[in-house]
């Protein structure tokens, strides 16, 4: 941040901001929008692509005369209006992306192909991604990362949610000599059997997306989210679903317990010479934010982090307390783009990846609904397993279709299950799966 603020500064006293595109307009969408053009001189949002482009005219009349801001038809609307220096919405994710004047896309939709598609229009113009989009992330974000590097631009999840907070601190723990073993998320709540019925009031509070919403409670989000952060840091899972210490027995309203009487609860799974695994803890002050646990292998070293208060180890925790999504978003846009940075981002071949699990008993014939929905919650698990079990990812499950009786808490196969036909994330999976030598044991799509 110290030299991010000081280079966007430049960028707005040279009077060439950092030219930004979006796609989504919903509740983070909208956000960054406020925080684009209130709180980061030296970037502009150019244009949002959304499914309907009602909501994206209404993120900018938040900012901008409503009447000012074009509906643009095709690509070369758009970049006229990016050249009039005019607000400009559609319904088209790859003409936004492929219009030439920006310098990065970001995506905050949680869609798979409407994100995949501006995605790849994205890298294959030439511009850097900003993904805040854990879903497209943990379903082939190795192979969108590895599409960026051949064209030469930075492919990123966001600083500000909280897989990319657990990066910034992980990178902090290992600049000092620390050894990162475990990299957690800090939850308020964990139940799989959660519905958008039984959230429906708390998104209607809020405004938020109930489907979004159930995903953070039934633990579909967090097994993406955590996921990512082992694709980034090599990491693995303990084991299919993390432990997960939940001393709330599901019950938010019980008090939060500090975060420091977890360690014994997450010590017996780290393996100290391992490559560390990445994990979640429910009911844990300061919440909601994320934590590391390192080791230090110095004796005289180990003396120092005692004497500041880090305790006489084996394992040191370091933690963030908050997490504050839009609010930071804009500055891993600005990271991208100045210094080639990721704030987040797949190294290689997918570690860990999210399996779809039944959330009640499905019957022959019945189709599985959206992320967040009725039929199914997630769960991370190594690829290893993945691969050998011939697993379905959450991110393919939507509108499958079962071709048999599955009961309550069944992991999901591929043979269990008829996938919609032309869908581009089905491809990019199997592109992905070929790519890094997954298909090896078994993986059919």
């Amino acid at each position: 941040m110290i030299i991010v603020d000081t280079a966007l500064a430049k960028r707005e006293a040279e009077g060439r901001p950092i030219r930004v595109g979006m796609i989504g307009a919903g509740f983070m969408g909208s956000g960054i929008v406020l925080q684009i053009f209130h709180s980061v001189p030296g970037m502009t949002l150019c244009g949002i692509a959304n499914r309907n482009p009602r909501k994206a005219i209404d993120a900018f009349a938040q900012v901008v005369d409503a009447d000012n801001v074009l509906r643009a038809g095709n690509q070369q609307d758009i970049e006229d209006a990016i050249m009039a220096g005019q607000p400009v919405v559609t319904d088209d994710p790859e003409a936004l992306a492929r219009a030439a004047g920006l310098d990065a896309i970001i995506e905050v939709t949680g869609s798979m192909d409407y994100a995949a598609r501006g995605v790849l229009a994205a890298i294959e113009t030439g511009k850097h991604v900003i993904v805040m989009n854990a879903e497209l992330d943990g379903t082939v974000g190795p192979l969108l990362k590895a599409k960026a590097d051949r064209a030469g631009v930075v492919f990123t999840n966001v600083d500000g949610d909280q897989p990319g907070v657990q990066m910034n601190l992980y990178r902090f723990v290992r600049s000092i000599g620390v050894k990162p073993v475990v990299c957690g998320n800090i939850k308020g709540l964990q139940d799989p059997y959660r519905t958008p019925e039984t959230q429906r009031g708390f998104a209607e509070k809020w405004g938020q997306n109930v489907n979004m919403v159930t995903s953070f409670a039934d633990g579909t989000k967090i097994s993406y989210e955590q996921a990512i952060v082992a694709n980034g840091t090599g990491m693995k899972v303990a084991r299919r679903g993390m432990i997960g210490p939940d001393p709330t027995g599901r019950d938010p309203t019980l008090p939060l317990r500090p975060l420091e009487e977890y360690i014994d609860l997450l010590a017996p799974h780290i393996d100290p010479d391992g490559p560390g695994i990445v994990d979640y803890i429910v009911g844990a002050k300061p919440g909601p934010g994320v934590f590391v646990l390192g080791t230090h292998d110095n004796p005289r070293q180990q003396h120092y982090l005692n004497l500041y208060k880090l305790g006489a180890g084996p394992y040191y925790l370091f933690y963030t307390p908050y997490h504050l999504c839009h609010f930071e978003a804009p500055l891993t846009i600005a990271r991208a783009v100045l210094f080639g940075d990721a704030a987040l981002a797949p190294n290689g071949a997918p570690r860990v990846g999210v399996v779809t699990i039944a959330k009640k008993d499905l019957a022959a014939g019945e189709v599985i609904d959206d992320i967040g929905g009725f039929a199914s919650y997630a769960e991370a698990d190594n690829m290893e397993s993945i691969v050998a079990n011939n697993l379905l990812p959450m991110g393919l499950a939507s509108g499958a279709r079962l071709k048999r009786s599955v009961t309550r808490d069944t992991p999901l196969t591929f043979a269990d299950v008829d996938l919609p036909s032309e869908r581009l994330i089905d491809r990019l999976y199997k592109e992905q799966a070929e790519y890094f030598g997954l298909t090896r044991t078994g993986i059919s799509v």
